[in-house]
């Protein structure tokens, strides 16, 4: 009876790493493939260069970079249409949810998608765990002295009922997993099929033309062939917006008017405020401007994991333009420059380019841990909750959101939407509400925020943890999990399948003096644990 409940946890588990081989999303009624949406003026000419969990823009491990060299992510899953944590170890359940360094192989087989259907469809019918069952099989591994100071909560993703708690409502620093709020929020707050648009049209002087940024840091300048994701071609659903898409549509649209020299500038309009991080390093993330290519990224074919980032983004990306309309044959006289000021909504559009949707992008953000990326989504959350698009202003709004949501926001402190700046604070009870909300059937639009999460052992930053040696390597593929780093922070946030084949969301923070390895593949444990017993 065991190794059968054992066996059709497995399966269960191994179902979010069988979302990406398949293309499978789950709903409220059941596992179904998921269609391609329709591209909408999405040009699919290049891959979404999701590259970023491989060189860059990821929350940092040594007091600013973070999960590197943690893996070379695929693209994540399809999102699908597919609960309130209490205080104190062992903590009783509250009422349901009701608010609107492992050395692991670098390629696993797939997992049987048949299986994994299967297996799937019994999960939510098992009992939850008990705060005393949780807490004799974690008591172990959470006494790991590598792991420093440690918090911890776990509740039921089927209601969001805490089940187990120490030190869960303590703010502690969330490093990455602050990518949670802002997913959540975004998701909340903006419609999934949002794309984020680049335009371009006649400027306010004669003869001179406006590149207006639409905030889309994927927006690339490579050839289709050269653009890939985790090392492999992008999908119609994932690529990202061309840059040689835009010049050929502009150079057709003055060529046609008869115009063949131009002058260029730039609109910066869409955000506002200081566009240096606090931790700005120029490699895990570059000046946040709402005009990029390649994500500022000095060499857009880099495959380290903080490439460097280009000083000014936005006249790299205008510089890369007018190259792009000179082979058109458009020659752009001088240099460009910052336009005086924002286009005028009327001026007549010469032709526009627009990103994944923001359904994509999120699912992108946190399987890679892109900080630049993440970045520009809080931004989006501003100006839909009519905020300054800056740093406070995103702050704000994500905090608004959260709130209107029913997120409990006490201790709660965001200072950015990446999780890069060090101030910011989070107890692990809110971190598993939002991956409660995330699995509930009264939130289907933020069913990307699971989809997004890394798979253990197989994809983004936990590609490389749960492997041989770790002590955590039969629950590869039973975790998906979001990643976390700082200097001395290690934090995991996600869902585990339980060895009866229930779907918890947990979450685990760390400050120590350890090695981050070590402290990871400790936090690795803890998680794997939930997957071997039933807890009851």
């Amino acid at each position: 009876m065991g190794a059968a409940r054992r066996r059709r946890g497995t399966a269960v588990g191994l179902f979010g790493a069988a979302l990406l081989v398949a293309g499978t999303v789950l709903t409220p009624v059941g596992a179904h493939a998921q269609p391609s949406p329709t591209s909408g003026g999405h040009s699919a000419e290049h891959g979404d260069d999701d590259n970023q969990g491989d060189h860059g823009g990821r929350d940092g491990g040594d007091g600013r970079k973070g999960d590197h060299g943690k893996g070379k992510p695929g693209p994540s899953g399809s999102s699908s249409p597919s609960s309130s944590p209490s205080s104190g170890p062992g903590r009783r359940a509250e009422p349901p949810l009701v608010s609107g360094g492992s050395d692991s192989p670098t390629t696993r087989p797939a997992p049987d998608t048949g299986a994994v259907l299967a297996g799937a469809e019994n999960g939510p019918e098992a009992a939850a765990p008990t705060a005393q069952g949780l807490q004799q099989a974690l008591t172990a591994a959470l006494a790991d002295k590598s792991l420093g100071t440690v918090t911890i909560a776990v509740a039921d993703a089927a209601d969001g009922r805490l089940l187990y708690g120490s030190g869960e409502n303590t703010p502690a620093t969330p490093a990455s997993t602050t990518k949670l709020a802002t997913a959540v929020a975004a998701l909340s707050v903006l419609p999934a099929d949002t794309r984020l648009t680049t335009r371009v049209v006649r400027g306010a002087d004669p003869g001179t033309i406006t590149l207006v940024g639409g905030g889309d840091p994927t927006l690339t300048a490579l050839p289709a062939d050269q653009v890939q994701i985790g090392g492999q071609p992008a999908d119609a659903d994932t690529a990202p917006a061309s840059l040689e898409a835009l010049a050929r549509q502009t150079a057709e649209a003055l060529k046609a008017a008869g115009t063949t020299t131009v002058r260029l500038d730039y609109d910066l309009s869409l955000y506002a405020g200081n566009p240096q991080h606090h931790n700005h390093d120029a490699a895990n993330i570059a000046l946040v401007v709402p005009l990029m290519v390649d994500e500022a990224r000095s060499d857009p074919r880099s495959r380290e994991d903080a490439p460097a980032r280009v000083a000014d983004p936005a006249g790299a990306a205008a510089d890369a333009f007018a190259a792009l309309l000179a082979a058109q044959g458009v020659t752009v006289e001088g240099k460009a420059k910052s336009a005086a000021g924002p286009a005028a909504a009327e001026a007549p559009v010469l032709g526009r380019v627009d990103s994944p949707t923001v359904a994509r992008l999120v699912e992108r953000l946190l399987t890679t841990s892109d900080n630049q990326l993440a970045e520009a989504i809080a931004r989006q959350v501003a100006l839909a909750a009519h905020q300054p698009a800056s740093f406070e202003g995103a702050a704000a709004a994500v905090t608004q959101e959260l709130t209107r949501l029913g997120v409990p926001m006490t201790g709660v402190v965001l200072n950015d939407g990446s999780g890069l700046h060090p101030g910011n604070a989070i107890p692990p009870a809110v971190l598993v509400r939002l991956l409660a909300l995330a699995a509930s059937d009264q939130h289907p639009a933020l069913r990307p925020v699971l989809t997004g999460l890394p798979v253990a052992g197989f994809t983004g930053t936990l590609n490389k943890r749960y492997g041989t040696g770790s002590g955590a390597a039969d629950a590869a593929g039973l975790i998906r999990a979001k990643t976390g780093t700082l200097s001395g922070v290690n934090t995991l946030a996600g869902t585990v399948v339980d060895a009866d084949g229930r779907l918890l969301a947990f979450a685990v923070m760390t400050r120590t003096t350890a090695p981050a390895d070590t402290a990871r593949a400790a936090m690795d444990r803890i998680a794997a644990r939930l997957t071997t017993c039933g807890c009851h």
